[in-house]
């Protein structure tokens, strides 16, 4: 059993004397005018914010997101969430770190999933969608970024590897119903779990803490992924000698654009197609079952069995004894 203080693991009143990774720090004035230091720190469990009081400049100064800290004080069970007070936060050298403490998935997890990723891909029976989706694959510079990005900042699969994780799933998922709607375009959709979030390996940073990019943030990634898809159809038309049917990419450009649903979640237009209609729910429904198991393992609640109420969700969760812990 390790003795390391996972994020997750802390609980109300216990004191903290530990290294984690530091991320979205600001320094923020009380009522009083005085300036506090808020930050994230987080490790492979997850990750809890943190409060320094009675901070100054310098101390906002001494170290930067993405790097590590040893932080002293103590958790803070406040309003249903766990916090923690800090007293002492000094910068640790990256040579000082358990590198194993941060890491979500392993390097050989991730290989193992991108390497199904491009069976599947391979296995696609149209040769106009079989050879654009070799147009990413070959790509080594969008491959090791697309491997090495996050889904998300927040929300789920929001670490190292998560992207191709959540899509690789995808594409499993995929596989699955193909048979049950032969009605699907099974080849579209699985191109299409590849490209919908492939923006996301430039919307956003992940070198150590997770944030967006200024062109994550100007643009957004469904953007970002429209003008790579432009780019890799030229590539696969110049390999092939063929044009690719223009209905055909219309489609897969549909996938892209629809894939969040609702114009009120940021897409530009809602799901018009059979299979834009399945990306999206299969897509949400990967995401939401991540979210709500990462709750369900890091909620303060240890002893009853449901989580505190989640007003973002509108609900408390009911636990079960079987899931496992991640730490």
């Amino acid at each position: 059993m390790s003795s390391r203080q996972f994020a997750s693991q802390l609980r109300h009143q216990d004191s903290v004397n530990e290294v984690y990774l530091a991320s979205d720090k600001q320094l923020r004035p009380n009522r009083n005018g005085n300036f506090f230091l808020q930050l994230d720190l987080s490790d492979r469990s997850g990750s809890i914010a943190a409060r320094l009081w009675n901070a100054s400049e310098k101390d906002f100064a001494s170290f930067e997101n993405g790097d590590y800290v040893r932080v002293e004080g103590a958790a803070q069970l406040f309003q249903g969430s766990m916090q923690m007070i800090t007293t002492s936060i000094l910068k640790v050298p990256h040579a000082e770190v358990n590198d194993e403490d941060f890491v979500v998935l392993g390097s050989q997890e991730i290989d193992r999933m991108a390497t199904r990723l491009g069976e599947i891909l391979r296995d696609i029976q149209s040769p106009p969608l079989r050879n654009l989706a070799e147009c990413y694959l070959m790509d080594e510079t969008f491959m090791s970024r697309f491997t090495r990005a996050p889904a998300g900042v927040k929300n789920h699969h929001a670490y190292q590897g998560g992207l191709v994780e959540h899509v690789t799933n995808l594409m499993e998922l995929i596989l699955r119903i193909a048979d049950r709607y032969p009605e699907l375009d099974a080849d579209l959709l699985l191109v299409g779990a590849l490209v919908h979030d492939s923006g996301k390996v430039d919307e956003l940073s992940y070198e150590r803490d997770l944030a967006y990019t200024d062109q994550g943030q100007l643009l957004g990634h469904i953007v970002l992924g429209m003008g790579m898809l432009e780019e890799k159809i030229r590539e696969a038309e110049q390999l092939s000698g063929e044009p690719i049917p223009e209905d055909l990419m219309l489609q897969l450009k549909h996938l892209i654009v629809s894939h969040h649903g609702d114009r009120e979640f940021g897409s530009p237009t809602v799901p018009m197609t059979l299979e834009a209609v399945a990306l999206h729910h299969l897509d949400n429904l990967d995401a939401k079952l991540h979210q709500f198991s990462q709750l369900l393992r890091d909620d303060v609640n240890t002893e009853g069995s449901w989580t505190r109420y989640h007003p973002n969700l509108g609900r408390k969760l009911y636990k079960k004894s079987n899931l496992p812990n991640t730490a």
